[in-house]
C-alpha cells in the first residue's frame, strides 16, 4: 500500500476491534472468516468465496485509488484474527456524506460486540474525523436481519428504493436505505458506548 494511500486510510482501534486498512496480504485470512459460516452461499447479500477474493480486495483497493473507497479488514482484538471486512464506499466529500456497507462477518462473532464496535469506530470516524453530515446504509429489503441490525444503531429508515441492484442470481433486489446525520450523531454515539461497555461488563 502507497504511502499516500496509508495517509488518507488510518487504522481505527478499539476495545474489541482494529480496522485495518485492507490489502492483499489479507487475502488468506478473510477466506478464512468467509469460511466460518460459509458466507458465500449467503442470497441475501454478497460475501466473496476463495475463487473471488482476490478480485474483491484488487476491486476495493482500485476504488480506493479513485478516491471513493475505504475498504478495510475487521480484526478481532483478543486473538489478532481476521473476521470480515468493511468499507465507507460513495464518499463524497463535496457534500461531506458517504455510505458504510459491503459489511460481512464470520458467523461466530456476528451479534457480538465485534460488529457494534466496528461500526462505533467507522461512525466516529465519519462524523468527527471526516466532518460528515450525513452517512447511509443500505440493505436489502429482505434482510430482515441486517434491517434489525441497522435501526439498533439508531440509524433512521428513509424508505425503499426499487430495483437498487441485480444479485449474482438474477434477482432484482429492492434496497431500504436508512441514514444518521449530523445532529443525531451525539444520541447515537452514546447509545452506541452503552452497547459496547454492557458487553465488556
Amino acid at each position: 500500500m502507497a504511502d499516500d494511500e496509508i495517509n488518507l486510510q488510518p487504522v481505527l482501534s478499539g476495545s474489541h476491534v482494529v480496522l485495518e486498512p485492507l490489502q492483499p496480504a489479507h487475502e488468506q485470512a478473510l477466506i478464512a472468516a468467509a469460511a466460518d459460516g460459509e458466507l458465500w452461499n449467503l442470497t441475501l447479500t454478497v460475501v466473496p468465496s476463495a475463487d473471488t477474493m482476490a478480485r474483491f480486495i484488487e476491486r476495493a483497493l482500485a476504488a480506493r485509488s479513485a478516491g471513493t473507497v475505504m475498504p478495510f479488514a475487521i480484526v478481532r482484538r483478543q486473538d489478532n484474527r481476521v473476521v470480515g471486512s468493511t468499507r465507507f464506499w460513495k464518499i463524497d466529500r463535496h457534500n461531506r456524506k458517504l455510505e458504510i456497507g459491503h459489511t460481512w462477518l464470520s458467523a461466530s462473532v456476528q451479534r457480538s460486540a465485534v460488529n457494534t464496535e466496528a461500526k462505533f469506530l467507522l461512525l466516529r470516524h465519519a462524523f468527527e474525523v471526516m466532518d460528515c453530515v450525513r452517512v447511509q446504509f443500505t440493505t436489502d429489503e429482505l434482510n430482515e436481519k441486517s434491517r434489525a441490525a441497522i435501526l439498533r444503531l439508531g440509524a433512521k429508515q428513509e424508505g425503499i428504493v426499487r430495483n437498487e441492484r441485480i444479485m449474482p442470481d438474477g434477482r432484482k433486489r429492492n434496497s431500504v436505505r436508512f441514514s444518521i446525520i449530523d445532529t443525531e450523531w451525539p444520541e447515537v454515539r452514546a447509545g452506541l458506548e452503552q452497547k459496547i461497555a454492557r458487553r465488556q461488563g
